[in-house]
């Protein structure tokens, strides 16, 4: 494990909006779920270095190796430079649009070898370890292909594709570059036969379905770089086929090297989607909201039912958590979780953030009749699931496991839910409901205004009765609850940084949870203290915090969930959609506005 734990999570990310992959800074596929997200891994040497499986490139001469994203797509380019030639590695998962307007979007990856000079020579170790790595995996070599498949349990395979002298690939010997050549992997046997040619139009076809969906991304002042990468990243999160969107690509990546606090994040929580829609809305990719909120609706065809803070991405109500206990964990941080038991908790926080973005769909959108009267259903639904519940403690943002509170957080957002559907209701025209949910919105505020503030901190806190702070609280100001002037949020952001940052990270609280003291800085939270300071009149400060932020992304603009406070590595599931919206609602913030057509075309020539 030692390599893996020096290098950190030095990765790149690829995908097609149905899975997604992680390839090192060294050019090796070291995680693969095939054919969906959620589905076991072909290749998980991020989880246990030895058992895992990978698919490396071993270059025969000294390499020196660079990393970088072909521009503004999310296609990973390898530059080998050897003494005894150069070459790229470009990889990426096929996407695109046919001409009946579907999308082509394989549970394929294309590794894509570019010639350059010279007569590089390597190695391939094609190691793949189905399920999960559970059973041994099996290589049989055909004449045109290479089928790993499983030995026991569960049957799964996955096929190789090379232009490439097959069995050379597979067996490890000795390859000579001297022309453009590719690597096929796929979970289905191929009707077609497989070329050079097809792979490079594909590639082609990929770049351009990326470059032209990032020419329709908003553009800003300042920051355009992060914002389109983050952006990407989103983008490669969402699951086409339901509108699901992941919280990460990962599971069981810790948030502290050796500690337990692993958890399987490859599921759709209402929370983190429902942000991401938000912000993905303010760069103008509606299709996005279209799809989660027909996802939403889809979720709910009862008027009683509850709503679950997070479910499969094919809408599974049931994740059950288990560990796979032959596996070492990343680093030696066992266990290794697959499911998340945390769908039975209760956290009130979920109506607040659901109906902010219905809200932003009524505001944004035409809705047609039939949609309209699905989501005020919805919105007249958690409204009364509001009244029921919002006096009652719960699992809060943070998801503790134990001990039910009166978390301020999940106060403010059953208030957020109320005006949201105040709002909502004033655009439909039905005063009656406005008039009746006016008291309940004053009445909860009322309540948080009294029983959330510490005198002696002077700032509201994690919960009530309890004087620990909690960065959540900062969100007071994001959701319209308290103006960015109001001298109780000034105070509390200052009483907030005082008390949780260290070294310019922030933690989410101090106090002991589930597993003791927290001992890394939770990245959303960095970024929510940012814009917070900026919005009580700290630009200076908010900006240098943001610009010195950026910094500790990896070598590819990509964050993860935890920071390390002292050497600043990356930590925690990755790459994470709560970081990467963060970052680009706060860019979007410091950026000063939004570029006209012809302000970006002024930018890029100068």
């Amino acid at each position: 494990m030692k390599k893996q734990c020096e290098r950190g999570l030095n990765y790149g990310v690829i995908g097609n909006c149905r899975s997604g992959a992680l390839i090192s800074n060294k050019g090796a596929i070291e995680w693969l779920c095939l054919p969906k997200f959620d589905s076991g891994s072909v290749f998980g040497k991020l989880m246990d270095e030895d058992k895992g499986g990978s698919f490396d490139i071993l270059p025969e001469n000294e390499a020196d190796i660079t990393q970088k994203y072909d521009w503004n797509t999310n296609i990973l380019i390898t530059r080998f430079s050897c003494k005894d030639g150069i070459f790229e590695v470009h990889d990426f998962m096929p996407r695109y649009k046919l001409d009946g307007g579907n999308y082509y979007s394989p549970p394929d990856v294309i590794r894509y070898f570019k010639h350059i000079e010279g007569a590089p020579s390597f190695r391939i170790r094609y190691d793949p370890r189905l399920e999960y790595a559970t059973y041994d995996t099996r290589i049989d070599i055909y004449k045109s292909f290479v089928k790993a498949q499983t030995t026991k349990g569960d049957y799964d395979s996955m096929y190789l594709y090379s232009s490439m002298n097959i069995s050379n690939v597979a067996c490890r010997q000795l390859l000579t570059l001297t022309k453009d050549e590719f690597v096929l992997l796929s979970y289905n046997q191929k009707l077609l036969k497989q070329t050079v040619e097809r792979s490079y139009t594909k590639l082609t076809r990929t770049k351009a379905y990326w470059l032209t969906w990032s020419e329709r991304t908003t553009s800003f002042g300042k920051y355009n770089e992060a914002i389109t990468r983050s952006a990407l990243v989103l983008k490669l999160l969402s699951y086409q086929k339901t509108g699901a969107i992941l919280a990460a690509l990962t599971t069981s990546l810790p948030e502290t090297i050796g500690e337990v606090r692993n958890w399987d994040y490859r599921f759709c929580w209402i929370r983190d989607a429902s942000m991401v829609i938000k912000i993905m809305t303010s760069l103008d990719h509606y299709n996005l909201a279209h799809r989660y909120l027909r996802f939403i609706t889809d979720l709910l065809p009862d008027k009683d039912e509850r709503i679950q803070i997070m479910y499969g991405i094919d809408g599974q109500k049931k994740l059950t958590e288990t560990t796979l206990d032959h596996l070492s964990g990343y680093c030696n941080s066992a266990p290794v979780r697959v499911g998340n038991a945390a769908y039975k908790q209760k956290q009130n926080d979920i109506y607040g953030i659901l109906m902010d973005v219905i809200y932003q769909h009524f505001h944004l959108f035409s809705v047609s009749l039939e949609h309209s009267e699905e989501l005020w259903t919805i919105t007249r639904n958690m409204v009364r699931a509001v009244e029921r519940n919002w006096q009652k403690p719960d699992k809060g943002i943070w998801e503790m496991r134990q001990n039910n509170k009166h978390f301020t957080f999940s106060k403010v957002l059953c208030w957020v839910a109320v005006d949201r559907a105040i709002k909502i209701a004033s655009l439909l025209q039905q005063q009656d409901q406005v008039d009746e949910w006016v008291d309940l919105r004053d009445k909860i505020k009322k309540d948080i205004l009294k029983k959330a503030w510490c005198k002696e901190k002077q700032s509201f806190t994690q919960a009530y009765g309890y004087d620990d702070l909690d960065a959540s609280v900062l969100l007071m100001e994001f959701y319209g609850f308290l103006s960015g002037r109001d001298p109780q949020f000034v105070s509390t952001v200052k009483a907030i940084q005082g008390e949780l940052e260290h070294n310019g990270l922030m933690f989410r609280y101090k106090n002991k949870d589930d597993f003791g003291e927290p001992s890394s800085a939770f990245t959303i939270c960095s970024f929510w203290l940012v814009r917070a300071l900026f919005m009580i009149g700290e630009e200076d400060l908010a900006k240098e915090k943001f610009d010195k932020l950026l910094t500790y992304s990896n070598h590819l603009g990509l964050f993860s969930e935890d920071l390390d406070f002292e050497t600043k590595r990356l930590l925690g599931n990755f790459p994470q959609a709560y970081s990467h919206l963060a970052l680009i609602d706060t860019a979007m913030l410091l950026s000063g506005g939004k570029l006209s057509k012809e302000e970006l075309l002024l930018q890029i020539i100068h």
